[in-house]
């Protein structure tokens, strides 16, 4: 466990030194809570609801599976500078290292998320419930390592920082636009509906938006979606340390 705590340490600490990287990572949330709140929020308003509270949910979700899944690049580049080779040799197994690995960048990325949240505040965002905020990073958490995972997963099997980019891109993107973060998932056709089924993001964001506004456009409940959100979190860590296990540094 020790061993693991370090290497958990190690992602928070490199997190926390990187300004640069902190201010770039929360300038697209407040750009999309902006554009969207406002440009769409009249809108929406029309038909008898608050799309603030419709889309902080979602813009949290975005701001943590982009920083979650980069842990696969973090990789890459740990990979290229030597400093993977030296954690593999270490007297550990592998599946430690990638815990431990897999769970700072969930961390990060859970800060993130609650970072995005305060900033919603100051739009006049307001929990259902303070109560409610605890359960909702639990939440967050859950996001995060499911993405977190996925990143590891993407990661340990190149050694290309530049295919890696373009393949988060290719993925990532359609996961976030069809997991209802920005619009209700209702009117889809058949394939899309059914593709946004298999989206991890989907139940998380229901489960937040049900914790922190009391909202669902989901035919899921709130423990429905945190249970799957579990499930996921867990195959894609044993996974995870499957390709982890056979990456040659």
């Amino acid at each position: 466990m020790k061993k693991i705590y370090y290497l958990w340490l190690r992602q928070i600490k490199k997190y926390w030194r990187s300004k640069p990287r902190l201010a770039g990572t929360l300038f697209q949330p407040v750009v999309f809570l902006l554009m969207f709140g406002y440009g769409m929020g009249s809108t929406f308003s029309q038909s008898g609801g608050n799309y603030l509270d419709f889309l902080v949910p979602g813009i949290i979700g975005m701001s943590i599976i982009f920083t979650a899944i980069f842990t696969g690049l973090e990789m890459i580049w740990d990979r290229q500078f030597g400093f993977l080779k030296e954690t593999l040799v270490a007297p550990m197994p592998r599946f430690e290292v990638m815990l431990g690995r897999t769970l700072g960048g969930a961390t990060v990325a859970t800060i993130q998320g609650c970072l995005v949240l305060f900033i919603a505040m100051l739009f006049n965002f307001r929990p259902l419930s303070w109560l409610l905020v605890l359960p909702a990073i639990f939440v967050m958490f859950l996001i995060a390592l499911v993405f977190s995972s996925i990143g590891t997963i993407i990661g340990s099997l190149l050694d290309d920082m530049q295919a890696f980019t373009l393949i988060i891109n290719f993925l990532v993107q359609p996961l976030f636009f069809l997991s209802g973060a920005l619009f209700p998932l209702q009117g889809l056709p058949v394939w899309l509906s059914s593709i946004s089924r298999i989206d991890p993001l989907t139940y998380g964001i229901n489960a937040m938006r049900v914790l922190l506004s009391d909202i669902s456009y989901h035919d899921l409940g709130l423990m429905s979606s945190v249970i799957i959100l579990i499930l996921m979190a867990f195959i894609l860590l044993l996974v995870g340390g499957y390709c982890f296990d056979r990456i040659q540094a």
